[in-house]
């Protein structure tokens, strides 16, 4: 349960930004929500690699490559997800941390309100 209410908020956000950032395009909800769970597939299975294989780098500039790597994970699923596209790194980069941040914070909110009942 709470990895579907994680999939929702997450594409309810990313369809959210896709009209607030003008490199970020996604076509209909249901793109947003394939997003979702391609991101959460590539999260799982390629961004630790990604993190091992970079490890060196992740540790000179004390972990702000990760950014990079989060911005990365974007681009490549925009080559998995039609109807999602990103006009570049930049805005690859500015939608994952978007994402992330607020998609945290609206999870922890639900969880949170949801004990409270």
């Amino acid at each position: 349960m709470k990895i579907l209410l994680r999939i929702i908020i997450s594409a309810v956000v990313a369809f959210g930004l896709s009209y607030v950032l003008k490199g970020v395009h996604i076509n209909s909800f249901v793109t947003a929500f394939m997003l979702a769970i391609v991101l959460g597939l590539l999260n799982i299975f390629v961004k630790p690699i990604l993190i091992i294989l970079t490890l060196p780098i992740t540790i000179f500039t004390l972990g702000l490559f990760l950014f990079v790597i989060n911005a990365l994970i974007i681009l490549l699923a925009a080559k998995f997800v039609r109807g999602f596209h990103v006009d570049g790194f930049w805005w690859a980069l500015l939608f994952s941390l978007l994402l992330s941040v607020l998609t945290s914070f609206l999870y922890r909110t639900s969880v949170n309100n949801s004990r409270s009942l």
